[in-house]
């Protein structure tokens, strides 16, 4: 989004620097560089309203926001963004001890068919870190 289209008090700066803080450079490059005219307002929503309104927010910490997400993402069976999110979870600080919790947890709470699949992808992520 162009500069000059912001007014004063656009959380889309906020938002870029939670997400790339979060997500890491490399992949925020690439998903604004992959915007096309279709997906560019977009982008630009989940930049200002994800990641600069509510990531930005204090209320809780980065690891308890990545713990909901990947319960969110499993529950849904958005297993692309579940991987990007395990990711996101070790850079924001949680362990691999607490994201198994949290795997085990939606076992019982999202089914445990979904959390099979969220093993195996952790397990991906994790060894990507070792």
């Amino acid at each position: 989004m162009a500069e000059s289209n912001r007014l004063p008090g656009d959380r889309y700066d906020d938002g870029m620097v939670v997400r790339r803080e979060v997500l890491g450079g490399e992949h925020v490059d690439r998903s604004t560089a992959n915007a096309t005219s279709f997906t560019e307002e977009f982008q630009e929503m989940i930049t200002r309203y994800a990641w600069g309104t509510i990531w930005t927010r204090e209320g809780l910490p980065r690891t308890t926001r990545s713990a909901i997400t990947l319960t969110a993402m499993i529950a849904g069976g958005y297993w692309e963004e579940l991987e990007m999110h395990v990711h996101a979870a070790l850079r924001n600080g949680m362990s691999a001890e607490e994201i198994k919790e949290v795997f085990l947890q939606c076992a019982i709470y999202c089914s445990v068919p979904a959390a099979n699949v969220a093993f195996k992808i952790g397990q991906k992520v994790l060894a990507e870190y070792e």
